[in-house]
Parts: structure tokens; sequence; C-alpha cells
């Protein structure tokens, strides 16, 4: 049985701020008289973060604003921010991790925050209780769940019966937060990733997952340099040069209804 505070809670993907399917905002961030974009924060508050996929290209810039602000501000002016004061988040950690467990709890606890460590030995998860059992012990004594986990399946059955916003911290699928800190790094170097060329060297993995389900949204070009694994991938804006050779033709519209303007 799901916590009800479940009930309460809109998946990125529903709500009433949706429309067909999908969450849609201005390229132009309301501000608050602080500049604070209030539309993209009220959206966003009590969502999972587990891709990339489902976000919109103005509400990853905004994650990305509100670490370059919050960097500046605890970094660089020393300013105090307990913005976390008697919030704690749940560290389930499968897998092993210095740089994400160390960014992760001091970030937390710089914000006055109790990040919660647990490692295999700790928790179970799945295999003496089960992830629901989990999902609802975390949400009854913590506010958010950051997992790092094998499954990609796993932290999805996680974030379904969790009541509380879960964060993919790694799964084999995808791995966003890795992204959102290098996607930070360019930001602050190049001022603007839109135009950028990125390179990707090595395996096709869970990293490379994130880059193709976001650079896009960024307008960056993306080249990719990958082990052989039996298959060609072809990717072009030319019909005839994707059709050439074929056995099959598989064809869709080539703008999505209600996306023309995009």
């Amino acid at each position: 049985m799901r916590h009800p505070r479940w009930l309460a809670r809109q998946s990125p993907q529903t709500g009433p701020e949706t429309k067909g399917g999908c969450r849609h905002q201005s390229a132009n961030f309301p501000s608050s008289k602080h500049g604070q974009p209030i539309e993209t924060s009220t959206k966003l508050k009590g969502q999972d973060l587990l891709t990339l996929q489902n976000y919109t290209p103005d509400e990853i810039k905004y994650l990305l604003w509100v670490a370059s602000d919050l960097k500046n501000r605890i970094k660089y002016k020393k300013e105090n921010l307990p913005l976390l004061q008697g919030k704690s988040l749940a560290l389930i950690f499968e897998k092993r991790s210095t740089r994400t467990r160390l960014s992760i709890e001091t970030g937390f606890a710089l914000l006055g925050g109790h990040p919660c460590f647990l490692t295999l030995q700790d928790i179970h998860l799945g295999i003496n209780e089960s992830i629901s059992d989990t999902a609802w012990v975390l949400s009854t004594m913590t506010d958010a769940i950051l997992a790092r986990v094998y499954k990609h399946c796993d932290l999805i059955t996680l974030a379904e019966e969790a009541a509380i916003p879960v964060i993919n911290g790694l799964s084999d699928f995808d791995h966003p937060i890795q992204i959102l800190a290098d996607y930070l790094t360019l930001q602050e170097h190049y001022r603007s990733l839109n135009g950028l060329t990125l390179s990707w060297i090595g395996d096709g993995n869970n990293v490379l997952n994130s880059i193709l389900l976001s650079a896009a949204k960024f307008g960056m070009n993306l080249h990719v340099a990958t082990p052989k694994y039996g298959t060609k991938l072809l990717l072009t804006t030319n019909p005839l040069e994707a059709a050439k050779g074929a056995n099959v033709l598989i064809t869709d519209t080539w703008i999505s209804m209600g996306q023309e303007e995009e």
C-alpha cells in the first residue's frame, strides 16, 4: 500500500500544468524581485529526477541556473544559506562512488540538510524487503531519496512507490546528475551551451545515454566514438540517405503534431 501523500504527487509527465503529455513554459523565465524563475521553480517542486529525457530545455536551464547561483553565493560570497534546514536526504548506494557521495553529502550539508548514507549492508533493496516497503519507510522518515543502483527498473519502482522525490544518482541506463554537473562546468567556461560540439570517446554507457537525451535540447552538436558492437548507427536529416540499402522502411510524420513551431 502506498503512502497517502503519494496521491498528492504528480509525475513530470502528468498534472494540471501538462498539455499533450508534456509540460510547457515560456523560454523567458518569469522572475521574482530576486530574479528567480518562479514558474519553472513551481513546476519542478516535488518532482523526480530519473532522466533528463522528461525535462524541457527551460527546466534543465533552470536547474543549472540554481546550481550556479548557489555555488556563487556559498563558495565565493561565503553566504550562509540554510535552505534545507530540517530536511534529510536518504542516499542509497548499491554501487560505491567517492565523488558522487562526497559531492552530494557536502552540498546537502552546506544547505543545512542532513544526508543519511545507506549501503548494501544497511539496506537490502528488493532482497530482504521489497522496494515498495523500502520506499514506504524512507518516505515516512526522510524528505527525498538519491539512489545509485544497478538496475534502472528498480529506480523506477522506487519512484513509483515513494511519496517523496527520487533522484537518479546513477543507473545502468542513465546518469543525469553527472551530466548536469558537466553542463554547469561547460556553461561557466563557454557562457552558453548552444552551438558547442561535444565529443564522447568511450563505452556506450549510461553517461552517453544522458548526453544523447539532453544535448540536442541545448543545440549542441555531438560526436560519438564507441567500441564496435556489430551494428551501424546512421543519423541523418536526408530521408533518401536513410532509406538507401534498407530492407525495411518504417515511417512517421516528419514533424509531430502540435510541435510545428518547435
